[in-house]
């Protein structure tokens, strides 16, 4: 019929008339599924938020000696790396803190960066220390890196630390090759 809604429409509308709804159709899937999408974000967001306060509970029992805290933040088969290469368990950190072999009297923290890979958090930065070890005091500046990872519980635990003293460039720079 020349004039009708029908004739004015191109041959393709004419022959998939349901083109339109499958459209509109795929729309809604897709605006529907924004909110799932939004909810990884959202978690990530929450779980910077609990890496932050834990890395603050661990500072807290560092400076003051508190085997309970860090008990609670330490996975069972947690291994250190200390700043001069030796391996430490979780029980030869707790019994450490406890018997006074170290005592931190400053641990100033900056330069945090904490990056998600699933249930895996990875905390990288540099801590400004006073403390007194077994060999004497011990300050200076150091980077490192602590490996948290969540539980069945839903919980984060340290599964893994690992410190590197921060030099300074001496007269003779050298240029490390990457």
């Amino acid at each position: 019929m020349p004039g009708s809604a029908t004739a004015r429409l191109s041959p393709t509308r004419r022959r998939h008339p349901q083109a339109g709804w499958a459209i509109c159709a795929a729309l809604a899937l897709a605006i529907c599924t924004i909110p799932s999408v939004a909810m990884p974000l959202a978690q990530k967001h929450e779980s910077r938020h609990d890496i932050d306060q834990l890395e603050d509970e661990w500072r807290d029992a560092m400076l003051a000696a508190n085997t309970k805290v860090m008990d609670s933040l330490l996975a069972p088969d947690y291994m250190g790396i200390t700043a001069s290469g030796t391996l430490q368990s979780r029980d030869e950190t707790l019994q450490s803190l406890s018997s006074g072999r170290i005592h931190f009297t400053l641990l100033d923290v900056s330069d945090r960066k904490v990056r998600f890979y699933g249930t895996t958090a990875v905390v990288t930065s540099l801590a400004n220390i006073q403390a007194t070890t077994p060999d004497g005091k011990v300050s200076g500046s150091y980077r490192y890196t602590r490996v948290y990872v969540r539980d069945a519980n839903g919980d984060w635990k340290i599964v893994s630390f690992e410190a590197s003293r921060v030099r300074e460039p001496g007269p003779h720079k050298r240029t490390e090759l990457h």
